[in-house]
């Protein structure tokens, strides 16, 4: 992912509008069985969901764990 984006004038091609399907920070704090996994993430995506579980009072761990499951949920099938 070393490759820098070029960026020129003109139109974009064909844009498709997709509605948004992720479930706000609140609704992301739900249980469900688990599996231990090691994963690196941005640091900027960690900052967010660090704030968004000190305002719901949730450990950010499963807010995003919820928000892939509702990935998977969503393709997945």
């Amino acid at each position: 992912m070393t490759d820098r984006i070029v960026y020129t004038e003109g139109e974009i091609d064909e844009v498709r509008m997709i509605r948004d399907f992720l479930p706000p920070p609140a609704e992301l704090a739900l249980r469900e069985d688990t599996i231990k996994v090691t994963i690196a993430l941005s640091r900027s995506s960690v900052e967010f969901f660090k704030r968004e579980a000190a305002k719901h009072h949730v450990p950010y761990q499963k807010m995003i764990r919820r928000l892939l499951d509702e990935y998977a949920g969503r393709f997945g099938e």
